[in-house]
């Protein structure tokens, strides 16, 4: 019994120094992410991402963390982002970026790889609202277009998205909050989709392509738990808005709806914030670390060649 516990032990420890050598995560080409609405690159220094860029970087990855609109269409966010993976190439000498896109980031990011595709290499889809969301269905459902209420609401979370930016030392760049509600409906979802195919599965919670006709590689994953610890403020606000769905979401996001290209998993247990390690890594007991997902990824791509 104490050989079999001393080889248990060994066998761990060999696991552990092979994920965490240097090397596991240097993919031959540069990681950008990319926040969704209402998000940041970072805040008083806590990261959008939490930790996971330096997470990545500390095993190899050269990674960028994009700055794009907080609140704005999915396609002028895209034009920001492209103009940040050409400074990037420039910077680094690559000939391509790999791409992870968060929530309304993964629209952000199709777009980059839908327009100019020799740029990227692969398209990694985090909760992405590919499908739309049923939560914007419902806000958009209560401020009719063209009405004092949207004037108001516009103005309102404009704001707050201009807030945001100023916190992350990133001010300046134009919020436009109804724009960006609407391409996350399911019909401005299903209208970005139109123009953007690349990676889309044929038909809902299906999955599509994991090599694109456009040379891309897809891939996705999301969680399909509101609700995962207690001690996490960002959860009860996840669970409420959850009773928007019929089907299993994390929160903001359904697991079928976050589909696209290679679907690597759409029932982590965890939430829209877990995805990114918030509040501040608080998650799932008994579930993967969130961190840990952006490693494997970035370990795949590096496997891949990419």
């Amino acid at each position: 019994m104490k050989k079999l516990i001393t080889l248990l032990s060994a066998v761990l420890l060999l696991a552990t120094s092979v994920v965490n050598a240097k090397g596991y995560t240097e993919t031959k080409y540069p990681i950008v992410l990319v926040h969704g609405i209402f998000g940041f690159d970072d805040v008083l220094g806590v990261d959008y991402f939490y930790r996971v860029p330096s997470a990545l970087t500390r095993s190899g990855a050269k990674v960028y963390v994009a700055k794009v609109s907080a609140a704005n269409s999915s396609e002028l966010r895209g034009e920001q982002l492209l103009e940040q993976v050409e400074y990037v190439l420039a910077l680094t000498g690559a000939e391509k970026v790999n791409l992870f896109g968060h929530s309304q980031g993964a629209q952000t990011v199709r777009y980059v790889a839908s327009v100019r595709p020799e740029l990227v290499a692969s398209v990694s889809s985090i909760g992405g609202v590919n499908w739309g969301s049923k939560v914007a269905d419902v806000i958009r459902g209560q401020i009719e277009p063209g009405s004092i209420s949207e004037t108001v609401a516009a103005g309102i979370t404009n704001g707050f998205a201009s807030l945001v930016e100023l916190f992350s030392a990133n001010s300046g760049l134009p919020q436009d909050a109804i724009a960006g509600l609407e391409v996350l409906t399911t019909a401005g979802s299903l209208a970005f989709n139109a123009k953007y195919p690349e990676g889309i599965p044929s038909q809902y919670c299906g999955e599509g392509d994991m090599l694109a006709d456009n040379g891309v590689y897809y891939f996705s994953w999301s969680g399909a738990d509101p609700f995962t610890n207690i001690f996490d403020p960002l959860d009860g606000p996840q669970l409420a808005l959850s009773l928007a769905f019929d089907e299993p979401n994390d929160g903001l996001v359904a697991a079928c709806s976050s589909h696209l290209g290679k679907v690597l998993k759409d029932n982590y247990r965890m939430n829209h914030a877990d995805e990114i390690n918030h509040s501040f890594g608080i998650h799932h007991f008994f579930e993967t670390d969130p961190v840990t997902l952006y490693r494997q990824q970035a370990n795949r791509l590096r496997n891949m060649g990419l």
